[in-house]
């Protein structure tokens, strides 16, 4: 476990981010946080926001009762406002939000009015803060996260294969495209602290093939390596087959099966990372407890590959499995973006 004191260079590492997304003196600042979140970084936002001469405050909202028995892991959804009016109140009166939720806010319903108001949210992850100050946000990330979204949104199709039999296809006609390079510095974006991310939600019916899950991909609900093969069939953005005798795919079938929801079983978004300086195996230097494997998301040249919610195309389950995937081939159309895990000149 590291440590919970407060360091300096952390609140530094805070000072640059939200310098980075434009917050003057003055500035009323939003820091929204639950019960359970972690206080170093809620604490670190505030002393570094003051030191900025902003205007802070806390809305702490307790963390919601478990509603379900089986954990809920990387939603992406924080249901903490859920019924909150005049929290909700204050966050569109607000320069800027500072999401400290667990999950974050990045796909709730509250996260839209929001914006819409003209506020913007920056979802800190619930990381240690060490992680946070090795992967603060670089503006030229910001450039090739937006190359990476203009050509998604030009491509008609999704291709991705790997040596070990990966073959799927996505139609991202018409899909919810979108990307994070790590900080928000205009009214209405939303984004992420780590960043490096680029995804499309698609529609309904637009996600066939085989996914091999090999030894090294991640399965980040677990914040674990595999270590031995699965192998998921996908018939239009349904898993109907979870195959594989070693004990990934065991947990697998049986996080799936726990939920009782068809739902569950879909994909969700997918995309690819883009963040030279994430590392694939810095995992393996933190307790679980320590991090929340937004970094092995970013990491440039991963395919990451989710199941579960996808508002695009109507469905809602709170059971949800991101896999960032390495050793992965990217076509947009005709144009290839990651070479078996390298990603191209192109988009970096």
């Amino acid at each position: 476990m590291l440590s919970s004191r407060i360091e300096h260079k952390w609140i530094e590492s805070f000072v640059r981010t939200f310098t980075i997304c434009k917050i003057e003196p003055g500035a009323t600042v939003a820091i929204v946080s639950e019960s359970t979140s972690r206080q170093q970084n809620v604490q670190l936002a505030e002393l570094a926001l003051l030191r900025m001469n902003a205007r802070p405050f806390h809305l702490v909202l307790p963390s919601p009762p478990q509603s379900i028995d089986v954990p809920v892991r990387s939603s992406g959804a924080s249901d903490a406002l859920t019924g909150q009016a005049a929290a909700l109140a204050a966050m569109k009166a607000s320069t800027m939000v500072v999401d400290l939720t667990i999950e974050g806010l990045l796909h709730s319903r509250e996260a839209q009015e929001v914006l819409a108001a003209g506020s913007r949210i920056l979802y800190v992850s619930n990381e240690h803060p060490e992680i946070l100050e090795r992967l603060g946000p670089d503006p030229a990330l910001k450039n090739t996260v937006a190359r990476s979204v203009d050509r998604l949104r030009q491509a008609k199709t999704m291709r991705i294969s790997s040596p070990t039999g990966t073959d799927l296809s996505v139609n991202v006609v018409d899909a919810r495209i979108g990307g994070g390079w790590g900080a928000v510095d205009a009214p209405g974006q939303l984004g992420h602290w780590p960043g490096g991310l680029v995804a499309a939600y698609p529609m309904g019916g637009a996600v066939n093939g085989t996914v091999v899950l090999s030894p090294g991909d991640i399965n980040l609900t677990f914040k674990r390596y595999l270590e031995t093969p699965v192998v998921l069939t996908i018939e239009t953005d349904q898993i109907v087959s979870v195959e594989g005798d070693g004990l990934d795919a065991q947990l697998m079938r049986s996080y799936f099966a726990a939920w009782n929801d068809d739902n569950a079983y879909y994909t969700s978004h997918l995309g690819w990372g883009v963040n030279p300086t994430a590392r694939w195996d810095s995992m393996t230097m933190y307790d679980r407890g320590d991090h929340n494997g937004v970094e092995q998301r970013a990491f440039a040249g991963n395919f990451l590959f989710s199941t579960g919610a996808n508002k695009h195309a109507n469905r809602y389950t709170l059971g949800h499995f991101d896999i960032p995937m390495k050793n992965c081939t990217v076509l947009l159309d005709d144009s290839l973006v990651v070479r078996e895990g390298v990603l191209q000149p192109e988009f970096v």
